[in-house]
Formats: C-alpha cells, structure tokens, sequence
C-alpha cells in the first residue's frame, strides 16, 4: 500500500511518517505544492492530509484533486474541532477524518478500515463460513454454485463488518464510516440493508444488540 502524508509540523510530520513507513511505502509532502509534485510523479492508494498547511490547504487540494477526476481514497487530518471544517472535508471528497491529536494506533486502523473499504490489496477471497466466499473486489457472495452480487452499500457494510469483526458497532458509528456527510439514511433504510445482508451472509453471522448496535461473528 502506497500513501502521501502531507503534514507541514515538522515534528508531527516526521513522528507520523517514521511509524507509517513500518507498514507501508509512504511519501511526505510539507505543502500542497510538493504534495502535487508527488501526485504528478507517481499513484497512492491513499491520501493523508492535513488542512492547515502552506499553499492550498489539504481540502482545497482535494477539491481540485477531485474536479480533474482523482478518485484516490483521502483521509482529512486536522486540529480544527468543529462541524464546518467536518462537512468541507466530506463535501471535498474526504471518506474519513481524524481530530489532533491521535493515537498513531489509531491513525493505522482507519487506513486498515480504509484498505477494506476500497479493497486495496484485497485480492484474496474471504471465506464467510464453510459454504460461502466473498469477493470483494466483485461484490459478490458465492456458495459454489450460485453467486449473489451486493449492492454497493451492502458491499460497504460488509467490508465495514469483516474490518471489525466481534466488536460492538454502534448504528451511528456505521453511518459515519459509510454515508456522506449529507446523505445519512434513516433507520428503516440501515434496517432494510441489514436485512439484506443476512439472508444473503445468514442471519448468525450479524447480531443486533438492542439499543446499542451489531456484532459481526
């Protein structure tokens, strides 16, 4: 897996790049205009930005990233605390987003969930139980004989469940990791995909705990 981190703290900067440079081939960028020298020269697999950096900050470079056709996944970074600059992010094309300051531990799972979501590296199959495979890079959910082709959300959910297996996984914490910003569903349409993915995956393997959300086994 190949990341751009642009950070311009000279500190932070070198801390984030050290620890990521231990699990991926990572390139860091002080400023936009080196952060596009990067991107001219080579592709990433996924983009960490921060916002407040010399030049463009990192949501006006994914705004123009994103107007030229660049559909590479991009994390927002950000000391910033508040909805506006949340909402910008995600209205930039940003899938995630992270508040200074973080646990480097946590840095990493969320490109992990990242690797799931947009199958980077996910070559292999997954096996679900004895009887059925999923492909992730198809969408599809084969017993061996017949092959079930999800639906781009349930393909979402699903690669979101198989991400954190056996942990509770709030009904709002789902929706944050899966929805824009300003697309959120209501709580029959989230029912309605769950339902889904049940009959397709078995009803076992998704355990809903009242009021507080699902497991996956």
């Amino acid at each position: 897996m190949k990341i751009l981190l642009m950070e311009d703290d000279p500190v932070l900067g070198d801390i984030i790049t050290d620890y990521l440079q231990q699990f991926y081939i990572t390139d860091r960028a002080f400023d936009s205009a080196q952060a596009q020298e990067y991107i001219d020269e080579a592709s990433y697999d996924l983009f960490i930005f921060d916002i407040n950096v010399p030049g463009k900050s990192g949501i006006e470079l994914l705004e123009e990233l994103r107007s030229f056709n660049d559909t590479t996944p991009a994390l927002i970074i950000t000391a910033y605390d508040d909805t506006r600059h949340l909402k910008q992010s995600f209205d930039a094309g940003a899938h995630d987003y992270i508040k200074k300051p973080f646990e480097l531990e946590e840095l990493k799972l969320r490109i992990e969930k990242s690797k799931i979501l947009f199958h980077i590296e996910q070559d292999e199959p997954v096996k679900l139980s004895n009887t059925l495979t999923y492909y992730p890079r198809k969408s599809i959910v084969s017993d061996g004989t017949d092959k079930i082709t999800l639906r781009p959300k349930e393909t979402e959910i699903l690669d979101y469940f198989i991400a954190h297996p056996q942990r509770l996984i709030s009904q709002e914490e789902l929706v944050q990791n899966i929805w824009e910003y300003d697309a959120l569903p209501s709580d029959a349409t989230l029912r309605s995909y769950i339902r889904k993915l049940r009959e397709v995956i078995g009803s076992e393997k998704i355990i809903t705990q009242r009021g507080m959300g699902y497991r996956y086994e």
